[in-house]
């Protein structure tokens, strides 16, 4: 597993060539905002906003002119790239530089969605339940947790890719950015109601869509 730091050092090397994996993200985030009932809220929380393409999308063309977004990231270099691309956006969009930690310093209660997308798959399993437990803290009551990350295969293509991609971050993680295939459903346990829970595949990556609501 890469730790905090090394995660840090590799995205601020891999900067803006991140947006290069949409090709079989996009498809996965698509679903997840369809189920996330989003043109109601009034303000979302995204642990790993990376460089900002989905936080400008979801103020764009998704959320109430009058909701507003809080992004935190580990990446200076994605902080910034995030910043530039969502300035139009004025004080309704905020992007936060952390230290890796999965607590964050926002009210209990402040928030109608908490998103993620290929980020858990990055973590270590006790920061995924930490980061599971702080989304529950920080999400208004009936808020909904929506999570996207690499998933297990499910047909001989994606199979494939998932052995391999296992393996490969099996030998370097810095190979696969530090990600790895995980089964989010085994970490969302407890308070939660899981109103939505797939596997999709694009171009042999299988990626697993959550959505769960807070009880």
């Amino acid at each position: 597993m890469f730790s905090h730091a090394e995660a840090r050092v590799f995205y601020d090397r891999f900067g803006s060539k991140q947006d290069l994996q949409r090709f079989y993200e996009r498809g996965a985030v698509f679903d997840l905002i369809r189920h996330m009932d989003l043109g109601s809220v009034r303000s979302v929380l995204e642990f790993g906003g990376g460089t900002g393409w989905f936080a400008e999308y979801l103020l764009a063309h998704e959320l109430p002119a009058d909701a507003r977004y809080l992004g935190v990231d580990i990446s200076e270099t994605m902080v910034k790239l995030a910043r530039t691309r969502l300035e139009r956006f004025g004080p309704r969009a905020s992007v936060l530089l952390t230290e890796g930690e999965m607590q964050l310093n926002v009210e209990a209660e402040s928030f109608d969605r908490f998103l993620s997308t290929y980020v858990t798959d990055l973590l270590s399993e006790e920061d995924i339940k930490s980061l599971i437990a702080e989304a529950h803290r920080v999400l208004t009551p009936n808020g909904l947790l929506g999570l996207v990350g690499l998933g297990k295969g499910f047909t001989f293509l994606t199979r494939a890719v998932e052995k391999i991609w296992s393996v490969a971050h099996r030998i370097r993680p810095a190979l696969v950015g530090g990600c790895r295939p995980i089964s989010l459903e085994t970490f969302v346990k407890g308070p939660w109601n899981i109103r939505q829970l797939r596997t999709v595949g694009a171009f042999g990556v299988p990626s697993e869509v959550l959505v769960a609501e807070k009880v």
